[in-house]
């Protein structure tokens, strides 16, 4: 799954001598089957922002997974959140994405604040998002599982410093720190409290 968006992102493997090869990351354009294969439940799995208040979003962040479903309006898409900021799980099911067709971006409407994201070409098990953010750059990377390899994490690293993002602008959330999904039972056999929003 991951080993294939390496291999399209142009990720190589380091060799021990060698610096990583930076490949640029080439946008989806828009048609008729691009939408539904976004379709559904995704795993947060890595972000890296230069944008100040991302930043400080993604330091709370220790675990994230969303689904994203149809809307009843053909150019938009719901959105439920499930994130657990600092040790807390929160569900937010209020967020939309409204998808613009003749530029092939996404728009995340949240809260009354928008994000600007290309989706970058990549395995159909992985999302991979270039979020745009006035002049900030940002990317986020989501997997329909959350089984990511020590390898891949740090081919993902690479590419990243690749993109300019430096340790301090880039996080990783931990399958460790996972929230029950909306209705999951949990080991108790309870559903965990969750703060909804």
């Amino acid at each position: 799954m991951l080993a294939s968006l390496v291999l399209l992102l142009g990720l190589p493997l380091a060799l021990a001598d060698e610096a990583p090869s930076c490949a640029p990351l080439v946008p989806v354009t828009f048609d008729n089957s691009t939408i539904p294969q976004i379709l559904g439940l995704w795993i947060y799995i890595s972000g890296a922002s230069k944008y100040p208040p991302h930043l400080e979003e993604l330091k709370t962040l220790k675990y994230a997974a969303f689904i994203i479903s149809h809307s009843n309006h053909e150019d938009e898409l719901n959105v439920t959140e499930i994130m657990r900021v600092n040790e807390t799980c929160v569900v937010k099911n209020n967020s939309k994405i409204q998808v613009i067709l003749h530029n092939s971006t996404l728009v995340h409407v949240d809260d009354q604040v928008s994000s600007m994201a290309k989706v970058i070409q990549s395995d159909k098990d992985v999302l991979i998002l270039n979020i745009l953010h006035d002049k900030y750059s940002g990317l986020s990377i989501s997997a329909r599982t959350p089984n990511v390899s020590k390898e891949q994490m740090e081919e993902i690293r690479a590419q990243m410093h690749c993109l300019g993002f430096t340790e301090e602008e880039m996080f990783f959330t931990s399958e460790k720190e996972a929230c029950p999904l909306p209705g999951e039972k949990t080991e108790e056999g309870d559903t965990e409290k969750q703060q909804l929003e």
